[in-house]
């Protein structure tokens, strides 16, 4: 209890003195907006996303052509629709930085991003197999945490099977898992920080590369 306090004494002075790491406010104005997104509109702008995301939204996996890795590009089917719609908002205002996505997000305007969220959310979620693995390190990461450093279990905020939950937490079932690491370590180097509170940078800094890549997998397989 003395370390939670203390850990939380050590995080108030950043929050209250640094910049917002996200401009998107969760008012229940702005939950019903993105709630109320059209679907069909969704459906039209996303045709231009198919060339990375892919026709279902599935994404791109990681491949390595002529000795050279081309990065996976994330799966976007079955997305918590507020999620999407934050990071495409967070790309747009600078909160989040990509080379493409930045571009594309700041050609849309809040309804787009709004309609884009709910097209993709409502699709399948990728089926992600990659064969059998010893992956009890990162189960019980999950399903119990590690008291001993202060890791809550990932399923009370990501959900029992990966889903996501309502307000702004990603799903992660069906991720591609060079995306989820490739992220994971952003949070933890500082490269990304558009995670309100810091939540992700610091629970992340206690991981090992290795238990992250591990968790990586781990998601990936959940349907």
């Amino acid at each position: 209890m003395k370390r939670l306090l203390l850990l939380l004494l050590f995080i108030a002075p950043v929050a209250v003195n640094a910049e917002p790491p996200s401009k998107v406010a969760w008012t229940p104005e702005a939950i019903k907006f993105v709630k109320n997104g059209n679907f069909d509109k969704g459906k039209e702008l996303a045709e231009s996303c198919k060339s990375c995301h892919g026709d279902k939204g599935q994404g791109v996996k990681a491949e390595i052509i002529d000795d050279e890795t081309l990065p996976s590009i994330p799966a976007l089917a079955g997305q918590v629709a507020n999620y999407t719609y934050k990071q495409l908002r967070d790309y747009a205002d600078g909160s989040r930085s990509h080379i493409q996505m930045t571009g594309v997000a700041k050609g849309l305007t809040e309804q787009d991003a709004a309609d884009l969220a709910v097209w993709f959310g409502s699709l399948p979620t990728v089926e992600n197999k990659s064969g059998k693995q010893n992956l009890e390190r990162a189960e019980k990461m999950v399903e119990q945490g590690d008291g001993k450093r202060i890791l809550p279990p990932c399923f009370v905020c990501h959900g029992s099977k990966g889903q996501g939950e309502k307000q702004d937490i990603p799903a992660l079932a069906g991720q591609h898992a060079d995306y989820f690491t490739r992220t994971l370590l952003e949070y933890k180097n500082g490269q990304r920080h558009n995670d309100v509170y810091s939540r992700m940078h610091l629970i992340v800094q206690q991981l090992s590369d290795d238990e992250i890549k591990e968790l990586a997998l781990y998601y990936q397989q959940l349907k």
